[in-house]
């Protein structure tokens, strides 16, 4: 297994623009762990070139905060581009995460 080392982005409530509706921020931090699963595919659209999509999965090390917010990560960026988290599962004391798909948040 490689090793893994990159920042995942939560999502935090920073202020609340009108009543009842709240504008989302994103807090960055930089976890370790093994890549677990590293898979690559195309998806055929209707645009010139087809759309590439990954399935990835990567264990990380977790900590307090990352257990306390796990419902709120939303993207991992690896090899330099930003990727939407899927699925988290919580293994103590790693968290299981799946992305893929481009984040465009």
């Amino acid at each position: 297994m490689n090793k893994f080392s990159g920042i995942i982005g939560f999502a935090t409530n920073e202020q609340e623009t009108k009543p009842g509706v709240w504008k989302e921020g994103i807090t960055e931090r930089r976890y370790y762990g093994e890549t677990l699963q590293n898979r690559r595919s195309l998806q055929i659209s209707g645009n010139v070139n087809d759309d590439i999509n990954i399935s990835n999965r990567v264990s990380v090390i977790g900590d307090p905060y990352a257990y306390e917010n796990f419902h709120m990560m939303r993207y991992m960026i690896f090899m330099g581009s930003k990727w939407k988290i899927t699925d988290v599962e919580v293994q103590y004391p790693r968290l299981i995460l799946t992305f893929g798909g481009l984040y465009n948040g």
